[in-house]
């Protein structure tokens, strides 16, 4: 038996490894069974090269056995084995990559490649076993070869007997403390698992002895517990299938068992790019939004794996946040890993594969739109306000990618229409895409502001969603037409209108010029209205806070008392009008109880909160005494 000592760097990193690199103890069966997936891996690749070796598929699997008597956990392959001088550099040096290095001495064949980095990943077994044990025979050795370690101190290596090739890693699994329940590591339905959730789709048969309930054999009611072995992975992942040989219940029934959401998909997407970079992936436009799709704890992001091995449960850099609604995986052969499966370089490989998702899902859903309007629509009644996000966000740097994705509720249509089918019905004579913000659709069509577009047979597209001005304001235009909001100060329509009121104004100067002194801090101005037809009074507002970006800001945890530039404007051809010009002739006080009315009315129109309802309750029964 030789003692050796692991080097002083490899000492501090297998602590590292111990208590920090690795999130999840779990993954510790994942690396070691990735690691003699590999070696079975090279076994297939010599049998390439060697003609006296014939790779019979059904001879090479790996075994979990569990032994709760004596708390080991063994993981045993038929795969090449290591020699002495392998074991002292594959293990001996902590992250010296046999697997690694094997790779790029042999380019991959008929879809099998190296993904393993054994060394790294093998020291995981030390964040559950005191004692890790190897015992391997090498291809074309008569000699088996026992490495074994407790830890940082060092570790062991002698010759032992060994009846096949391939290699037995025993761990002896630590006994339970106060913060951890090692005995799931002995739990046959736990190991279970663990096995379908990250080895699932490992390309040979992992095998375990699973003890099973069974009816008695001539006894009525009685059972006998029965212990059986079996595969417990799936072993041919649906996304290296044909397309062809799927359907869409397939794809249902994946989604579900994937437990991607309680709904059922929209639409999938199912990818394989063999280029520059090779992956498959399927990929799912869900039919509801999750119930916490919109809080904090939501994680967007899609599963990762790397030849078939669990690397990531969320890569949200797959996605961007726009479409973090999707569900799905990534299965990449081309991926560079460092320190262990757990942490992905994010290198260049990875950003093609999210260009190229992105531009996939951007197609996708404009083909929806295009050739299934109900299923879009119901997809936007879900997702959209996601969407407007992602036009708003990142100073508009996405907007080109999904201005033609939104949908928007139409005045003249009654129903929702893109911003294509709005610019492609716009009069000769229209400037300007006219937009109305509010609650609801009802209280939209009766806001008085609308009242001189639609007079003029103009379409105007309703915002009900609190990022709907933001995003188009990001946006500013579509087609080369600009964004106008019904309320604002200059529609580009009054010209007609503008003579009589410039008349109407210098007529009643003075009472302009009191009323805006009355109301001096809240409003900026007080004007005779061009877009009032039956309405006695509205506000409008200047500047680019529209009243009801105010409103949304004002709600806003850290509001910053963001305000709209006001502007009460008064319709000349009413008859509170009438009543406003008598009362400033013969009664200041009653002119000045008027004014504040007004105000209240066109505050009450928008939805803004009267700024004092005992004064206006007053002013109320004044009017009415």
């Amino acid at each position: 038996m030789t003692k050796h000592e692991f080097k002083a760097e490899s000492k501090r990193l297998l602590d590292m490894m111990i208590h920090s690199i690795y999130s999840q103890k779990e993954i510790f069966l994942r690396e070691l069974i990735s690691n003699s997936s590999d070696a079975i891996d090279k076994i297939y690749y010599k049998a390439l090269t060697d003609d006296s070796l014939q790779f019979d598929k059904e001879n090479y699997y790996i075994k979990v056995t569990v032994n709760k008597d004596t708390r080991t956990l063994t993981i045993s392959d038929t795969g090449i084995g290591m020699t002495e001088e392998e074991l002292e550099n594959n293990l001996g040096i902590i992250a010296k990559s046999g697997s690694l290095a094997f790779k790029t001495e042999n380019e991959a064949k008929d879809g099998h490649d190296i993904i393993g980095q054994f060394g790294v990943g093998f020291y995981s077994s030390f964040m559950v076993a005191d004692v890790v044990t190897v015992i391997t025979k090498p291809f074309g050795s008569d000699v088996a070869f026992k490495w074994e370690s407790e830890g940082a101190d060092g570790y062991t290596i002698e010759t032992t007997e060994k009846e096949a090739i391939g290699t037995e890693i025993t761990l002896k699994i630590k006994e339970n403390t106060e913060e951890e329940n090692y005995d799931e590591y002995l739990d046959d339905y736990q190991l279970q698992s663990i096995i379908k959730k990250y080895s699932d789709f490992i390309r040979y048969p992992i095998k375990m002895d699973v003890t099973e309930s069974r009816p008695k054999e001539g006894s009525e009611g009685e059972f006998e517990q029965v212990q059986e072995e079996k595969v417990i992975n799936s072993m041919v992942p649906i996304w290296r299938k044909n397309k062809g040989e799927l359907t869409d219940q397939d794809y249902e029934q994946f989604y579900q068992e994937k437990r991607y959401g309680f709904d059922q998909p929209l639409k999938h997407l199912h990818i394989s790019v063999d280029g520059a970079i090779r992956y498959n992936a399927i990929l799912f436009i869900p039919e509801r939004t999750p119930f916490d799709y919109y809080t904090k704890e939501y994680e967007k992001g899609l599963e990762l794996y790397s030849n078939g091995v669990l690397i990531m449960n969320k890569c949200g850099d797959l996605l961007p946040d726009y479409y973090g609604f999707v569900k799905g995986l990534v299965d990449s052969e081309d991926l560079s890993l460092n320190i262990s499966r757990e942490i992905l370089q994010h290198d260049r490989q990875l950003k093609l594969i999210a260009k190229n998702i992105k531009n996939k899902i951007t197609s996708q859903l404009k083909t929806m739109l295009k050739n299934e309007r109900e299923k879009y629509e119901q997809f936007f009644e879900a997702f959209g306000k996601q969407l407007k996000y992602g036009v708003y966000s990142d100073f508009g740097a996405n907007k080109d990618d999904l201005q033609d994705l939104l949908l928007f509720y139409s005045s003249k249509e009654q129903k929702l229409v893109t911003l294509d089918e709005y610019v492609s019905r716009m009069p000769e004579d229209q400037k300007y895409i006219y937009y109305a913000s509010g609650e609801s659709y009802d209280r939209i069509a009766k806001m008085p502001q609308t009242e001189l577009v639609q007079d003029k047979g103009y379409e105007i597209l309703y915002f009900i969603d609190e990022i709907d001005e933001f995003a188009i304001k990001m946006l500013m235009n579509y087609k080369e037409k600009e964004f106008k909001s019904v309320a604002s100060g200059d529609l580009g329509i009054e010209d007609e209108n503008n003579k009589e009121a410039e008349e109407t104004t210098a007529e009643h100067k003075e009472l302009f010029e009191h009323m805006k002194q009355v109301l001096s801090s809240k409003v900026k101005d007080v004007k005779v209205s061009t877009r009032l037809k039956t309405h006695p009074v509205c506000l409008s507002a200047q500047g680019d806070v529209t009243i009801e970006m105010e409103k949304i800001l004002k709600a806003m945890p850290d509001n910053q008392n963001i305000q709209a530039d006001k502007v009460l404007e008064i319709n000349p051809n009413h008859d509170v009008f009438k009543a406003l010009t008598k009362a400033f002739e013969q009664d200041k006080e009653k002119a000045d109880l008027y004014t504040n009315l007004l105000y209240s009315q066109a505050l009450l129109i928008e939805g803004l909160p009267l700024e004092d309802p005992v004064a206006f309750t007053n002013d109320m029964c004044k009017v009415m005494a």
